[in-house]
């Protein structure tokens, strides 16, 4: 079997393991927080990972060194900053229907992700004049 699906079918496994343990704190009402959310996160990062990106010794699938890996990560990386930012509005509306007031935190975060694309671009196209 190859690297990448054994790596994928593993990282698989365990996430299922740790999403299923965590819903089973939450039905019983035992703590949920930060450590399970980043324990599930982190692991679907890595499966995403694996099934996404090729193995260069094994010649399998897409290589994020090539040219059509470097034009995926570039537009996968634009997409996603709009959805963070989006969710990010609904996080901050739904803050203030729920509690009636916004979370100053999150609001600063909303405002820096609006800025931070344009900010970037900016820099970047600065270094290429």
């Amino acid at each position: 079997m190859k690297t990448r699906k054994l790596g994928a079918i593993i990282i698989g496994t365990t996430t299922l393991i740790v999403v299923g343990y965590s819903i089973f704190k939450f039905i019983t009402e035992r703590e949920f927080g930060f450590n399970e959310v980043i324990t599930i996160g982190a692991l679907l990062m890595m499966f995403f990972s694996a099934i996404t990106w090729g193995n260069k010794e094994e010649k399998d699938g897409i290589l994020p060194e090539e040219e059509l890996g470097q034009m995926i990560m570039e537009k996968s990386s634009k997409v996603s900053y709009f959805v963070l930012v989006f969710f990010i509005l609904i996080a901050v509306a739904a803050d203030k229907m729920v509690n009636g007031t916004v979370n100053i935190f999150l609001l600063g975060i909303l405002g820096l992700a609006m800025v931070i694309l344009p900010f970037v671009e900016f820099l970047i196209a600065k270094k290429y004049q």
